[in-house]
């Protein structure tokens, strides 16, 4: 192992030489015997080599390297020790592959390796049984010809995988699926797929008894308010103690109404995930109109609200479901706003989409409260929520709205500073005209 091979090598040439110097002495003939000589130890060395290459090519596993001596034993002898030693590596890093995917498929939730491109590689038995795939026809083909539904087909083609994306089964309509994608090594994608179904029912039926409650408090609720109009309308012929709290209960009625009208208007947003009525909508124009209507609600608090609108850029959706979007970012930020503050309006587009940003000049809302603005009734400060009649159900109406229509909203506040409302549109979601600026 540790001799000098090099030194070996020369001394055994000069041995060759020296032998066939001396044949040559013996025979007259040197330069035959030299030649004969080296001709004869290059035979040998390829004839040696010939061995070593069968022996790569046509060894088993445990198969020992030819018998040698010398230099040529030595590379025997260490080829095989290489090879061994790979194999055990190999051997380990195959006991731990195996191990992965024995405890994947154990999984209840399906898990799915997908290359670059989106073909599927490798998945587990889960994979199967929600998403119906199968083994060995479906290796190599698009994860989206199998999974065949628009809104899949626009998530795993936009680069934001942060959300998961709730889907029925394309196996089993009645059973809900959650995916979620993840990105790793050199632009493949893990895809995890959890069956949710129970948590869409609870969902289902939170759903349902709210609207079912509102529903049936709204018939009663109506007859009371008319009821108390109509004692209003007569209140001289009323005992003038009571008129204080006709008053209060006609306030408090409204704000009931107003309240029910949020629950069924949320009801109708959840129960479908796209709106019906999906039309280019001229947001210019709707933001004038919901302008107008701010300049109204501010009265004579003096507000200064700017509109700065593309004028022929449109939205793919719902005009109803837009205009109640944008008119509660609005009049929120004439509502929290002190008097005689700025509010501005900006809706503009670029290559990533369309985008409205509503900026006030108004209190501001602490950090740790952003988070959970857009939950149902959560107010960051009751009290004030009370004083301007909120329900605290407006910026769930706007999240439900930019969800259907494939659009997201960033909040940023500073106290004492105000604050900024941005929706995001996707690319899909814009109509570009002549006139788009």
């Amino acid at each position: 192992m540790n001799q000098d091979w090099r030194g070996v090598v020369i001394r055994r040439l000069l041995l060759v030489v020296a032998g066939c110097l001396l044949l040559g002495l013996i025979t007259g003939e040197y330069g035959w015997a030299l030649a004969a000589g080296l001709g004869a130890y290059l035979g040998w060395t390829l004839w040696q080599l010939l061995r070593l290459q069968h022996w790569l090519k046509n060894h088993q596993p445990d198969e020992p390297p030819p018998h040698s001596y010398g230099l040529w034993g030595e590379v025997f002898d260490s080829i095989y020790h290489l090879q061994r030693r790979d194999q055990r590596a190999r051997g380990r890093l195959q006991a731990v592959i195996d191990r992965i995917q024995e405890s994947t498929a154990a999984l209840k939730d399906a898990v799915i390796m997908l290359d670059a491109d989106g073909n599927l590689e490798w998945w587990n038995r889960a994979a199967e049984t929600l998403l119906g795939l199968k083994t060995p026809q479906d290796s190599g083909q698009p994860v989206t010809n199998l999974v065949r539904h628009p809104r899949f087909k626009e998530y795993f083609e936009q680069n934001n995988h942060a959300d998961p994306l709730e889907l029925p089964s394309p196996v089993n309509d009645r059973r809900r699926l959650q995916f979620h994608i993840t990105h790793y090594g050199n632009g493949e994608h893990l895809m995890l797929v959890r069956d949710v179904t129970r948590v869409h029912q609870l969902e289902q039926m939170r759903k349902d008894f709210v609207a079912n409650v509102s529903h049936e408090l709204r018939t009663p609720l109506t007859v009371i308010a008319g009821y108390l109009e109509t004692l209003l309308d007569n209140v001289d012929e009323v005992n003038p103690r009571w008129r204080r709290a006709l008053e209060q209960m006609q306030q408090q009625g409204e704000r009931m109404q107003t309240l029910l009208n949020d629950l069924l208007l949320l009801a109708k947003l959840e129960a479908t995930d796209y709106p019906s009525d999906n039309q280019p909508v001229a947001v210019a124009e709707l933001l004038q109109t919901i302008k107008a209507d701010a300049q109204a609600l501010s009265g004579a608090r003096g507000h200064r609200i700017e509109l700065d609108a593309a004028p022929g850029m449109r939205l793919k959706g719902s005009e109803a479901e837009l205009r109640s979007a944008f008119s509660n970012l609005v009049f929120n930020a004439v509502k929290y706003t002190p008097d005689g503050g700025e509010i501005r309006i900006r809706w503009w587009g670029d290559e990533q989409g369309a985008h409205l940003a509503v900026q006030d000049s108004g209190i501001g809302i602490e950090a740790r409260h952003i988070p959970r603005l857009t939950e149902r009734f959560y107010r960051v400060d009751s009290s004030r929520a009370s004083h301007t009649g909120g329900t605290g159900l407006g910026l769930a109406i706007v999240k439900h709205v930019l969800l259907r229509h494939r659009g997201r909203l960033d909040i940023t506040s500073q106290l004492g500073q105000g604050s900024t409302f941005t929706c995001h549109f996707p690319v899909s979601q814009r109509v570009r005209t002549d006139q788009d600026a």
